[in-house]
């Protein structure tokens, strides 16, 4: 029984050291694989900090592009609303003018 017993033993500590390099071998597998994420995270940090200047310049000059054009659509609202004002205006005399037997001078050619 002792030998028996010796070689169940022996076959348990070569099972025990099996599995324990397998434990190491994980172990090492994450680590690295641990190491390889965090180097990469790392890189996209950097990575997004050199371009965020570079997007915020070219997001600052959209913006100065859109106030530009917006400016633009504004002022030619504004001008066709004052057209349309003194257009009316300009009817309201007439009819004024008409009702009084004048007229505004025009001139032909």
């Amino acid at each position: 029984m002792s030998s028996k017993s010796a070689d169940m033993s022996v076959e348990k500590m070569v099972q025990v050291e099996e599995s324990l390099q397998r434990v190491l071998g994980l172990k090492k597998m994450v680590d690295s694989r641990w190491q390889n994420s965090h180097t990469y995270c790392l890189w996209q940090m950097t990575l997004r900090q050199r371009r965020n200047p570079y997007a915020i310049l070219r997001m600052q000059d959209t913006m100065a592009q859109e106030l530009a054009l917006a400016n633009k659509q504004l002022l030619m609202v504004r001008q066709a609303a004052l057209h349309q004002l003194f257009e009316k205006e300009h009817r309201q005399y007439q009819q004024e003018l008409n009702q009084m037997g004048k007229a505004f001078y025009v001139e032909r050619l």
